[in-house]
């Protein structure tokens, strides 16, 4: 297994490598062949992913088209490498097989709807404003209407399967927001603001904020600067709510229990978490959503590692999984774009179009 995994981190370093030096993917594939001790090759592996992990964000630092794209393309490839380090960490500690394998299954489907949506006739109800609104106000009635445990109202059931809708929804909502700013929008952010204070839910509620954040940084726009409020308010109004949500196996805390699993798990737990940032990280200084999509994610992150929530795409739950792919609906989706819809709108504008391209 741990040789399937160094095998798998370097044919992942070998992927993220400029073109210009993609030929040193198969000297690194040798190299960990030829390393007869497992964790050696795995370790060796890891340094290959860190070495192209950097020389990837330099290369794209630079900007340009092919950059833009690539930055987009990097979150299928880091969703898939997440998942694929948590389920070597699931295996290690021994999780039931049904686990890897309905993180597979989200994964795929992540995919599955994000070609749907690609695909998607445009029409005025799939503009910015009524998409955004329609998002918030699912999590409303998410926060309403979805099922208890413990006094928290995060999950809806889906053929028995129970599904977080705060997951998949929020962080391409948050996203998409920072490439329209209008007022329809606006209400959509404050809706979901409202939903995550509800139900309560401190680490989404904390997503949304630590995003807007990001942005209101970046564009310190009234639209903006009005969702950071409800955004603050709605994350106040969680912390102030008793959660008392059991820590799940396999889910919760495992930046920290996976270490005392065998340190090779530990290292994949928070080798998948630092790969979910990569893509912020090479495209935040040429688009705000890059900046939100970071902002969101490591806020994620952290109130896993803080709290007992779900730790995203290493640990067991394909709701994380879902919306991670689908928080790439929310970035720039025309080849070469320089700025967002909103930034290129006469003032006043109040249309545009979600941005979903991949390439």
């Amino acid at each position: 297994m741990i040789r399937l995994m160094a095998t798998a981190l370097v044919d992942l370093a070998a992927v993220l490598m400029p073109a210009r030096l993609r030929h040193w993917g198969e000297r690194m594939r040798c190299e960990v062949a030829a390393i007869e001790a497992p964790g050696e090759a795995l370790r060796f592996a890891a340094g290959c992913l860190w070495g192209a992990i950097c020389e990837m964000i330099r290369v794209q630092s630079g900007g340009g088209k092919m950059a833009m794209w690539r930055s987009r393309r990097l979150v299928g490839l880091c969703a898939i490498g997440a998942t694929g380090l948590g389920i070597g960490y699931m295996t290690i500690g021994g999780a039931p097989l049904s686990y890897p394998l309905r993180n597979v299954a989200a994964l795929l489907i992540g995919f599955l709807a994000l070609g749907i949506v690609m695909h998607l006739p445009r029409s005025r109800w799939l503009a910015p404003g009524p998409v955004l609104i329609a998002l918030g106000l699912a999590l409303l009635a998410t926060s309403l209407f979805g099922i208890t445990h413990d006094g928290a109202t995060r999950w809806v059931s889906i053929g028995g399967l129970g599904i977080q809708p705060s997951l998949i929804l929020m962080p391409v909502l948050a996203i998409g927001y920072a490439g329209v700013r209008d007022r329809l929008s606006t209400l959509g952010v404050i809706a979901a603001a409202a939903a995550l204070a509800l139900q309560p839910d401190r680490a989404m509620a904390g997503g949304l904020a630590a995003g807007l954040a990001a942005l209101a940084l970046l564009r310190p726009e009234r639209n903006v600067l009005a969702a950071l409020i409800a955004a603050l308010a709605g994350f106040v109004a969680a912390l102030l709510q008793p959660d008392v949500q059991p820590a799940m196996p396999y889910v919760d805390q495992i930046l920290f229990t996976a270490f005392g699993v065998h340190p090779l798990a530990g290292l994949m737990v928070v080798a998948g978490s630092v790969l979910l940032l990569v893509p912020a990280l090479a495209g935040w200084r040429r688009d705000p959503a890059y900046a939100v999509f970071g902002a969101l994610w490591l806020a994620i992150v952290l109130a896993a590692a803080l709290g007992n929530y779900p730790t995203p795409l290493v640990g067991y739950g394909g709701s994380a999984i879902v919306g991670y792919l689908l928080s790439l609906l929310g970035l720039p989706g025309a080849l070469g774009a320089a700025g967002t819809v909103a930034d290129k709108a006469e003032p006043g504008a109040e249309h545009g179009m979600l941005r979903v391209g991949i390439a």
